[in-house]
């Protein structure tokens, strides 16, 4: 294993997080707030153990995907854990494993938050409480990825390893130029949701973190209503945000280009959207009854769709208070997740499509057992490498949630909070049902249940694999060997 260069990118890392905390730095000045000293501290001490972790070059830039997946998994526990000390050093959030959890709920994108009085924090903590969302949304190795040129190919095995979906493709030849397309598609979205938040009148340290929230389909409000108290307009212009971000980021690409003979054949695409309007329409006829007229009845279930089909996990409604068939649907779409290549969580909804697929074909093979088909996806036949691969993801997931489930059920919370907190943690999406519902927290779970769903956010966010495999025995045998040969020099 190339420990060198696993060495080398979680010093980018590091250093690119201190360069990300100087924001903060500048909500504190603006307004003055004691918050910036704790944040010095911590760029301080990320900067110089970024510097002291890249001053030495490694010793080759080609990786594979083992070491792509253990770089990954790393760069998420050690972003969140120096993530989590500002809030631990201005007492905020003093506990670790509070604090932890914020932070790693924020990077991952989740939402889920520990905190009973969000509007008791100050300014700096909330605007990097929601800047974590926009960081991990597309992935701070993404970013990095544009900046460190690495050879042979080894690029694709980091995208491979943090991207969301079932396969990883490039939009341009080259990986660092994708990088690079990707994050200014991503700033532009998110630069013309804070305008259109300004024009209806939005305050604009709300337009800024609720659109960091929505573009990263993170989740974290700054008021206890989450985005309840906004206008009607606002309140469509998040939903409507909350949708596009949770599109497959190629579509974009295809519209700049103007390609859209390959945009209108991204089955996913009108997949999402047809679930998306089936599930309002459903949601709207179930719960018309409990608000005034039609047109309330649908701004809050397109909201509701919308933040959770894409796992943001803002609220405009409890919905923990609609019908049993409502919460049912929001349950069922919560797995399923936005796109593959978008900044949404969830199983996703290629690889629902892919497995509805591969069953289909498995009945047609009890019906006409000498026929050969290919799953086609796009137009396409399907490698069986995905296919196996999509078939794995499932099986592991089920796994992982029942033994999540498992785990935290010894607390005695009920079965529907045990449910949907992992569903919530494991899907990316925030709040869940019952103790954990939109007016809700996570905070009274004790520190071990917390763990779980804290592992349960970051192997979400990660596909599974990448952080799993660092429990592999081959793994640690493989970095001990390293270890000891290094003594012996």
């Amino acid at each position: 294993m190339n420990t060198s260069i696993i060495r080398y990118i979680l010093g980018q890392v590091l250093k690119v997080e201190s360069m990300l905390m100087i924001l903060p730095c500048i909500v504190a000045l603006i307004y003055g707030e004691d918050d910036i000293f704790a944040y010095l501290i911590v760029i301080g001490i990320t900067g110089l153990l970024g510097i002291l972790s890249t001053i030495k070059k490694p010793e080759s830039n080609v990786f594979y995907l083992k070491e792509g997946c253990v770089t990954t998994a790393l760069s998420w526990i050690v972003i969140s854990i120096f993530g989590s000390l500002p809030f631990i050093f201005t007492g905020d959030i003093p506990s670790f494993t509070d604090a932890l959890f914020e932070t790693i709920s924020g990077f991952t994108t989740t939402g889920s938050s520990i905190l009973t009085n969000v509007e008791a924090l100050s300014h700096t903590n909330l605007f990097w409480r929601s800047f974590t969302h926009w960081v991990g949304g597309m992935g701070v190795l993404v970013f990095v990825l544009a900046i460190i040129p690495l050879s042979g190919g080894s690029n694709i095995n980091i995208m491979r390893a943090e991207s969301p979906g079932p396969s990883v493709g490039k939009i341009v030849p080259k990986i660092r130029e994708t990088a690079r397309i990707l994050y200014l598609i991503y700033l532009g979205m998110t630069v013309v949701e804070i305008i259109l938040l300004l024009l209806g009148g939005m305050p604009g340290f709300d337009a800024v973190t609720l659109s960091f929230g929505s573009a990263g389909t993170g989740g974290f409000g700054i008021k206890a209503d989450s985005c309840a108290s906004y206008s009607p307009y606002c309140q469509w212009v998040i939903t409507i945000a909350m949708i596009m971000f949770g599109v497959n980021f190629n579509a974009y690409y295809f519209i700049l280009l103007k390609d859209f003979k390959n945009l209108f054949n991204m089955e996913e695409v009108k997949c999402y959207f047809m679930i998306i309007f089936s599930a309002i329409a459903i949601i709207m006829i179930n719960v018309s009854h409990l608000y005034k007229n039609i047109f309330t009845a649908l701004r809050h279930t397109a909201f509701t769709v919308g933040s959770i089909i894409t796992t943001t996990g803002y609220a405009t409604a409890d919905f923990d208070k609609w019908s049993g068939f409502a919460k049912f649907v929001l349950v069922a779409i919560m797995f399923v997740g936005a796109c593959a290549g978008s900044t949404g969580g969830g199983i996703k909804v290629s690889r629902i499509i892919m497995l509805f697929k591969g069953m289909l074909k498995e009945l047609n093979s009890y019906i006409h057992p000498k026929s050969v088909k290919k799953i086609k996806f796009d137009g396409k036949p399907i490698e069986h490498e995905v296919v196996r691969a999509t078939n794995a993801y499932f099986i592991t997931f089920i796994f992982l949630f029942a033994l999540s489930i498992f785990a935290i059920s010894f607390e005695g919370y009920g079965a529907t909070t045990s449910f949907t907190s992992v569903a919530a943690t494991i899907n990316n999406i925030g709040p869940g049902l019952s103790l954990v519902g939109p007016t809700g927290n996570f905070g009274f779970f004790s520190n071990f249940s917390k763990y779980v769903l804290m592992f349960d956010m970051l192997a979400g966010r990660l596909e599974l694999f990448p952080l799993l495999i660092m429990f592999h025995p081959a793994i640690w045998s493989d970095l001990l060997t390293k270890v000891k040969v290094h003594k012996k020099r």
